[in-house]
C-alpha cells in the first residue's frame, strides 16, 4: 500500500509539473475554481494559435475554432464544436465527471467592428445560454493591426451602450487583450462573459 501511495504521489507531482491546469480542473468544486483552472488552459492555447498564425491565415471562424478546440482539449474536458443548445454553439466546453455539471458555451468571431462583436454576444446570451452554464466565452480573432487599441475601443463602446443588458462597466481579464462583462439573463441569473482577444495580424 505504501508503494502504491508513493506511485500515486509521484504521478500527481509529474502531472502538476507538466500540466498544472489539468489537476486544478479535476479538483474544481465551484464554478469560480473551474473558470480559474480553465484560464490556465486557455492562455497557452491562444498563444499557440498566435504563434502559428501564418499556418492558419486562410481559415474562417469555424476553422480557427477547430484549431483552438484541439489546443484546449485535455483528458477531463469535453470540447465540442457545433453542439446544440437552442442552436449550434461554436464551442461547448464541459468538465467530465462533475456534479453539478460545469459547462461553458463559446461564440467565436473574426473581428469586424463593434456591431459584429455585439451580434456574437447577443447570440451567446439571448439564444444559446439557458442560464445554467458558467461564464460564457466570446473569442475574438483579430486579423487587423493594433489589437490593443481595437479591444480598448470595443470596451469603451460597450461601457457607453451597455448592450445585452450589461450590468456595469467591463472588467479586466487575466489574459492580455481580453476583458469580462456581466449581463442580466432572461433566467434571472447574471451571466459573465469573457471576451478573449487573439492576435492573428500578419503584417
Amino acid at each position: 500500500m505504501n508503494a502504491l501511495s508513493n506511485s500515486a504521489e509521484l504521478l500527481i507531482e509529474r502531472i502538476r509539473r507538466k500540466a498544472p491546469g489539468y489537476l486544478d480542473l479535476l479538483a474544481a468544486t465551484t464554478d469560480a475554481e473551474f473558470e480559474t483552472a480553465f484560464d490556465e488552459i486557455m492562455g497557452p492555447a491562444v498563444a499557440r494559435l498566435e504563434e502559428n498564425k501564418r499556418n492558419f491565415e486562410n481559415l474562417d471562424e469555424n476553422g480557427l475554432t477547430a484549431v483552438l478546440a484541439g489546443y484546449i482539449a485535455v483528458p477531463c474536458l469535453d470540447v465540442v464544436q457545433e453542439k446544440n443548445s437552442n442552436g449550434h454553439v461554436d464551442i461547448t466546453i464541459e468538465l467530465l465527471e462533475s456534479t453539478p455539471v460545469r459547462k461553458m458555451l463559446g461564440e467565436a468571431k473574426i473581428y469586424n467592428g463593434y456591431e459584429y462583436h455585439i451580434g456574437g454576444l447577443r447570440q451567446l446570451i439571448e439564444r444559446y445560454s439557458t442560464g445554467r452554464e458558467g461564464r460564457g466565452l466570446l473569442i475574438i480573432y483579430v486579423k487587423k493591426k493594433n489589437i490593443a487599441g481595437l479591444i480598448r475601443n470595443l470596451r469603451q463602446k460597450m461601457d457607453e451602450a451597455l448592450p445585452c443588458e450589461q450590468q456595469g462597466n467591463t472588467a479586466e481579464h487575466v489574459h492580455k487583450w481580453s476583458f469580462c462583462s456581466k449581463h442580466a439573463h432572461s433566467s434571472g441569473e447574471s451571466l459573465e462573459v469573457g471576451h478573449i482577444g487573439c492576435n492573428l495580424f500578419d503584417g
